[in-house]
């Protein structure tokens, strides 16, 4: 039974499928219900969400699934670098975009860098809220945060993109390890060495995780279809995570040019890229990805983000798609499902 493994025994659902947790607007509840309620688990990325508003989508969850699902959270949501950033530094990288902002007559936006973290407060909601599975990225959360978890009997899970990050979750006595290859489309969630340092692929970090620690792998990067399941499970994933290909779904809050642009030839194309949020993200390659190199100093995160919204606003009125992000992960070609209903039918169907 490939469905029965240790990741649905854990966390209480019929099949081994997780909803990537896409933060930045992306995730819906509509979307979580529909893969709650097909027997995967969604999940909701709420990291650039208030705690307010937090707890009023998890409201409309209620309302549209009694299935276990996953909240995500950023641990480390504000770069420890922008404390103290110097003005200057910010007007000088301002001038680097520029060019852009002048194409959509558009003036740069003023800036302030002093952006507090939410991560704590976001937390204190969660755990108010109480979903099934408190999943985070960037980072693991203090001990007192974990522990408080296991007495609520929320699940926790983490995501590495090295085995030394695994380690360490392991460590921390996390419920479950995302093991996220570079293939994945979104931000790279690196917390140990820098992001560029951190490239290993889907199918080595199965491998390696699974050498070197006993805790439930959830394999994400790249994986798309039925195949690619069947793949990560024979490596030795106990449920994989699939984000791409529910973001072209009609219940994911992308954009029309967005999911346009993932069913077009140019998905082929996607770069690590960090000029949009100042952290490193697979994205379909476009004309500021090419003009703003990976070493190329941007501003730290989300100072960077704030600098771009204006522009991405702009791009998208205008109908600039050369000049919009677009996520993506490295397998996008063979996408075809416009309902998350459909797709995760399609995938049980094709797994037997």
């Amino acid at each position: 039974m490939w469905n029965r493994t240790k990741i649905t025994e854990l966390l209480e659902v019929e099949y081994p499928i997780l909803l990537g947790p896409m933060g930045g607007g992306f995730s819906t509840p509509e979307l979580l219900a529909a893969v709650s309620n097909a027997g995967g688990l969604g999940s909701l990325g709420a990291y650039t969400l208030t705690p307010q508003e937090i707890i009023e989508s998890d409201k409309i969850i209620r309302t549209k699934t009694d299935k276990p699902y996953n909240i995500n959270l950023w641990v480390n949501d504000v770069d420890e670098h922008l404390l103290n950033y110097p003005s200057e530094k910010i007007e000088e990288i301002k001038l680097l975009f520029k060019p852009f902002f002048d194409e959509l007559s558009i003036p740069l936006p003023d800036l302030d860098a002093n952006i507090p973290s939410k991560f704590l407060k976001q937390v204190e909601t969660l755990f108010e809220l109480k979903p099934a599975v408190f999943s985070f990225i960037f980072g693991i959360p203090s001990k007192e945060i974990l522990n408080e978890a296991r007495k609520q009997g929320i699940k926790t899970v983490g995501a590495a993109t090295t085995l030394d990050e695994a380690l360490a979750l392991e460590e921390a006595r996390v419920d479950a390890i995302v093991a996220t290859g570079f293939e994945a489309g979104g931000h790279r969630p690196s917390f140990l060495k820098p992001a560029d340092e951190s490239l290993t692929g889907t199918f080595a970090l199965i491998q390696q995780v699974k050498a070197k620690t006993k805790t439930p792998i959830i394999a994400a990067g790249g994986i798309a279809d039925a195949k690619g399941i069947r793949a990560a499970l024979t490596l030795g994933a106990d449920a994989v995570q699939i984000g791409t290909a529910f973001l072209v779904t009609d219940e994911s809050n992308a954009t029309p040019m967005h999911k346009a642009k993932l069913f077009s030839e140019e998905s082929k194309n996607t770069v690590l890229s960090k000029s949009l949020t100042g952290r490193m993200g697979r994205m379909i390659a476009n004309r500021i990805s090419g003009a703003i190199r990976y070493e190329t100093e941007v501003l730290p995160f989300p100072l960077q983000t704030r600098l771009m919204g204006p522009l991405r606003a702009a791009a998208i009125e205008q109908g600039k798609t050369d000049l919009y992000n677009f996520w993506s992960g490295q397998n996008a070609v063979n996408l075809k499902y416009t309902s998350a209903k459909e797709l995760m039918e399609a995938l049980i169907r094709a797994m037997g």
